[in-house]
């Protein structure tokens, strides 16, 4: 029975007893509710937990934490966990893997569990809020008849019966699953401070709830799920994953990790016992088919990024279409404003929409997104089949316009000398490196597909902004992609002078990967076209990098040919800086053939001409270089000072590498001086140099000298670990020949 009781201005209560729910019940503010000894509510509607179900266990914990009855401990309860992600990342199996799990531990649900399915994301099964409730209701127990009409009462009579199961000590957990938008879960939230719900949404909703982003699997994960999934349909004597571990790694990365794609792309597996995996790879790799292939009857990628697209209005929708041109991984809000030919402001709202949306992800920093790679297919076809061709070209022109002017002014805070006026884009040095690390793999791109896409001009000018840079940080792979390229379409378009510059750059990368043979052809290919065209200033430069390229293979009397015309045409140009970087090349030459103080005279001309034109880094470059030639000639003191000097000079200047070949020398000529720990310690600190930076044939060199260092001071022991690690740095870095002789010397330590 039910009753109400109260007067005028005063409070109002329900009681209801007897198991019978009355609608007139709803009509106070404050609902009571007995529940009979016995009901039989369905409480157990959980969809069944996959058996296959892998690299979650981190998730699955964070949630079961905050669904644990509380202890007293002092801690905020989680009463609504909301689990978010992309589709197909395996959201649902998540909550019901980790409600399963609470269900088993005695005394969390004693109640059992409601489950409903929102439907949120596919237009013709969505359910509103009054429909989810109407069901919750029935789950509970309520008949019918005695259901509220209006989305309030019911959501009244709804948390009021779950609060009457919590009191009685049959705590409920609440699993709502696939909700749109916060306003079609929010009613279907308990409210009484003690039932726990679940809840999963493309999106991330604003209800009050700890969040938990699910992003995709990693490598070995996806693998596992692929096998295990074959394992439950064809049974354990499936051993395809066993027997083609390559095969199953490259499905798990054409999957990308989307859960979803990898049980279709099991389930295409199980459906023909006998199909290699080495056949489904091969039909996965067609970036313009792979959706097609992800498509089961049961399932289809392309069909679950569907129902999240139409959700979009046309702005967003214009935005998503357009972010797959950008050639990288991910693009900053900055790039994505010229993408979309919007500012700034209003881009980055638009961004975070779609990531809320979970169609784009957030980068490891601020002001950064990326695409999934299948999603970034997706989209590309929405493109294709929505967008008016000239309008997406225009935006593509934009992006790399973009790319191209900013990468040049970038380079002319890199190359500029003290006193130069530098681009406004940057503070200064620091920061146009910074803009350039974050980049680099955009600009790479932009490189590669700007020929082929209708804008030569960005693969003429786009290269000789990253060379400087690319030397820099050592990205020589890089270097040889873009300057090839750079060349290439030059020769094409018969721009004589530029596919000079190309072949100079080109040659100076292949020296740094001790490509010599190729050096030399490419750098006088240079020198030829630039004598060609009457460019003098950019022949000596290439006379100059072609003295290098000889040096390296030992034609020392060449090279010093190479860097004297260099020299003397800097000079009548009346380029002090570029005079002073031949007579420093000049200078190593003809130490390397003995003729010591020659090699003094030149370097020092070099460091005093540095010094004029306030080029600090050439002028560590000019005392390192002195620093070698004196200890030639025994002025050991002399080549200590001028190591150490050319040390704090290229610290100072950012240079780690260079950095760390002077402390090389430094440690050399310190064991010229007798100071053996002193020296090993400064070999020591190259190798951590040449570990950071990726110079796997300078952390050899420096082992080498180490091991003799070791040896020559009678540790003979520290000398045979560090003849160990030459010969495995020599191996790494390709210089088999050197890593056998050093595998000798292991042996005879």
């Amino acid at each position: 029975m039910g009753g109400a009781s109260g007067g005028v201005g005063g409070s109002v209560s329900n009681t209801i007893s007897g198991g019978v729910f009355f609608h007139a019940v709803i009509q106070g503010r404050d609902i009571t509710v007995q529940l009979p000894p016995q009901i039989t509510p369905a409480l157990s509607g959980l969809p069944p937990a996959s058996p296959t179900f892998t690299g979650r266990d981190t998730d699955v914990d964070q949630i079961l934490q905050g669904l644990a009855p509380d202890s007293g401990a002092r801690r905020r309860p989680v009463l609504v966990a909301a689990v978010a992600g992309l589709a197909g990342v395996g959201k649902t199996e998540l909550v019901i893997q980790t409600a399963t799990r609470a269900l088993k531990e005695p005394g969390w649900f004693p109640g059992g569990v409601l489950f409903v399915d929102l439907f949120g994301y596919d237009t013709e099964l969505r359910l509103s809020p009054e429909h989810a409730l109407d069901g919750l209701l029935r789950a509970l127990g309520m008949p019918g008849e005695h259901i509220p009409a209006s989305l309030q009462d019911r959501a009244r009579l709804y948390r009021s019966v779950l609060a009457a199961f919590a009191e009685q000590g049959r705590r409920i957990l609440v699993v709502i699953d696939n909700a749109s938008t916060a306003e079609q879960a929010r009613p279907l939230l308990p409210s009484d401070g003690t039932t726990v719900a679940l809840l999963t949404s493309r999106h991330t909703l604003d209800v009050d709830a700890r969040l938990h982003d699910l992003d995709i699997l990693d490598e070995p994960a996806s693998i596992e799920l692929l096998r295990d999934a074959l394992h439950q349909a064809r049974g354990s004597a499936d051993n395809r994953v066993a027997d083609d571990p390559e095969a199953a790694a490259a499905i798990a990365r054409l999957c990308a990790g989307l859960p979803l794609a990898l049980r279709i792309a099991a389930g295409l597996l199980a459906d023909a016992p006998t199909r290699p995996l080495a056949s489904l790879a091969r039909a996965l790799e067609a970036e313009h088919s792979r959706l097609d292939r992800l498509h089961r009857e049961d399932g289809a990628v392309r069909a679950a990024f569907d129902l999240s697209y139409q959700h979009l209005d046309d702005l967003h929708a214009r935005l998503f279409r357009l972010l797959p041109l950008n050639p990288g991984p991910d693009l900053s809000t900055e790039t994505a404003a010229h993408l979309a030919d919007v500012d700034q402001f209003q881009v980055e709202e638009l961004l975070q929409d779609l990531a809320r949306a979970h169609l784009i992800e957030p980068g490891h920093v601020w002001s950064r997104w990326r695409l999934h790679d299948l999603v970034r297919l997706y989209a590309d076809e929405r493109a294709v089949e929505g967008m008016d061709p000239g309008w997406r070209g225009a935006a593509l022109t934009r992006l790399l316009e973009h790319y191209a002017t900013t990468a040049k002014a970038a380079d002319d805070h890199l190359r500029a000398l003290p006193g130069q006026t530098t681009p406004e884009e940057f503070t200064g040095r620091e920061a146009a490196l910074s803009w350039l690390d974050a980049e680099r793999a955009n600009l790479v791109g932009a490189v590669t597909i700007a020929n082929g896409t209708g804008h030569p001009d960005i693969a003429l000018r786009l290269p000789s902004s990253l060379v400087e840079y690319l030397g820099w940080r050592r990205l020589f792979d890089d270097w040889i992609t873009t300057s090839t390229i750079h060349r290439d379409t030059a020769h094409a378009t018969g721009d004589d002078r530029r596919e000079a510059a190309a072949w100079n750059n080109l040659g100076t990368a292949f020296r740094e990967v001790r490509r010599f043979d190729e050096a030399i052809t490419a750098l006088e290919h240079a020198r030829d076209l630039f004598r060609r065209t009457d460019d003098r200033r950019f022949e000596a430069r290439a006379w100059d990098n072609l003295g290098l390229a000889l040096q390296d293979v030992r034609r020392f009397d060449e090279a010093i040919t190479a860097h004297t015309h260099a020299r003397d045409i800097h000079h009548d140009l009346g380029d002090d800086h570029r005079e002073a970087t031949a007579w420093g090349n000049l200078g190593v030459a003809f130490w390397k053939v003995g003729r010591f103080d020659e090699a003094i005279t030149a370097h020092t001309q070099a460091r005093e001409l540095f010094e004029d034109t306030d080029d600090h880094h050439g002028v560590a470059n000019a005392w390192n270089d002195l620093g070698l030639a004196f200890r030639e000639v025994g002025r050991i003191h002399e080549a200590i000072t001028a190591h150490s000097r050319a040390r704090e000079l290229f610290e100072q200047t950012g240079d780690q590498h260079s950095e760390g070949r002077a402390w090389m020398n430094l440690g050399l000529a310190l064991e010229g001086e007798g100071r053996i720990e002193e020296a090993i310690a400064a070999l020591r600190k190259d190798i951590g140099i040449c570990r950071a930076t990726g110079d796997l044939y300078g952390a050899a060199v420096t082992w080498q000298a180490l091991a003799k260092m070791h040896t020559r001071a009678g540790q003979v022991a520290q000398a045979q670990m560090a003849w160990e690690a030459a010969a495995t740095a020599y191996q790494d870095a390709g210089a088999h020949g050197e890593a056998e002789r050093a595998r000798a010397n292991t042996a005879a330590a």
